[in-house]
């Protein structure tokens, strides 16, 4: 049976896609070598959009009105510009409101974007441009250490890794966040309340890596302007150890926090990247493995959620569970020493 993988894994091949939300222009070129911060694409994009019934305002039907219409998609027009003229002894006119863009010219209509801004998409981890996107962006390359969670906040940014955490299963609090600690990564195990959450944006940091957060807490982890991303769960829950080892033996390197949201369907998945100084191959990601004796694998549901162990055999056939359902199954033994029977649906294989 093959198996997700929930990578933790200190050496590999990293390749992710950056892309706008809409059309730009790819400011990158093939095979140059970028940094978190560096701006690979970038496009223009409203922050409102109005709609101009051009066939009501001159009183005509929509078939007449598209043929008065000036403009087109894709113009870029100022304020009280013409857009469409009647005829008559007295014909009338329609003008552009605000400063725009054209989006859509149809059925006797136009679709406008006013209140542009734009939008700059960087890097994100360090890199060679491996493939150019048109239009949207490009596909990076890099090679270090990869640690998945369970949840992000949606945001992304990169620093300097800060530890704040003495073992698997400290709490963060506002008290431990002082200035030294500003413009810093930091890997701060678990956060119970709102003060810490500002007290992080306060100074501001770049990014916090939790082993878990509370739910309470949820709403207000979505509204920072810094990432966020838990590795384990919610509620009071230790980092799993591998995650943990990792982390802790990187600091004050440079890692990229992409606290995405998690996506079965596309792949994405809240992570850190650890990019490093090496030269050598490093072997690919894989996203599935086959379920055998001897893999390290992560509990995905209760009671042990968040435990890593080890498959010490795959039972035959279908075992029948607790709840009384039939499904494939293994002996998996915890880091702990308990050794228990999970289904197969409720593992995930790390590396």
């Amino acid at each position: 049976m093959q198996a997700p993988v929930h990578h933790i894994i200190g050496f590999a091949s990293i390749v992710r896609e950056r892309v706008l939300p809409f059309p730009g222009n790819v400011l990158v070129r093939l095979n140059q070598k970028v940094s978190p911060a560096d701006v690979i694409a970038e496009a223009n994009h409203g922050r409102e959009h109005i709609l101009l019934n051009v066939a009501h305002a001159l009183g005509v039907n929509p078939a007449v009105a598209d043929r008065l219409i000036k403009v087109k998609e894709g113009d870029r027009l100022p304020a009280k510009t013409e857009i469409a003229v009647g005829s008559g002894l007295f014909p009338r006119n329609m003008v552009t409101p605000r400063d725009g863009r054209v989006l859509v010219v149809g059925d006797g209509q136009v679709l406008m974007a006013v209140g542009e801004t734009k939008l700059e998409l960087r890097a994100g981890i360090s890199g060679t441009v491996t493939k150019l996107i048109p239009e949207r962006g490009a596909v990076i390359q890099t090679v270090g250490a990869l640690i998945q969670g369970v949840w992000g906040n949606g945001r992304i940014d990169s620093g300097q890794l800060a530890n704040l955490m003495d073992q698997p299963d400290s709490v963060l609090t506002a008290g431990r966040l002082d200035v030294s600690m500003r413009g810093f990564v930091i890997l701060g195990g678990t956060v119970k309340d709102a003060e810490t959450l500002k007290a992080a944006a306060d100074l501001p940091v770049r990014g916090l890596i939790l082993s878990c957060l509370y739910p309470s807490l949820l709403p207000q982890a979505r509204e920072m302007r810094y990432p966020i991303i838990v590795t384990d769960g919610f509620g009071p829950m230790p980092m799993n150890s591998a995650a943990y080892k990792l982390l802790s033996t990187n600091i004050k390197r440079e890692v990229t926090v992409n606290a995405e949201a998690r996506d079965r369907y596309s792949g994405a998945c809240p992570e850190v990247i650890i990019t490093l100084p090496v030269g050598a191959d490093a072997p690919p990601l894989r996203d599935e493995e086959t379920f055998a004796p001897g893999l390290q694998v992560r509990m995905r549901r209760p009671p042990a959620m968040g435990m890593l162990g080890s498959i010490v055999a795959l039972k035959p056939g279908l075992t029948t569970l607790p709840s009384g359902l039939r499904a494939p199954s293994a002996e998996v033994k915890l880091e702990n020493g308990e050794t228990v029977i999970a289904p197969l649906i409720n593992l995930e294989v790390v590396g």
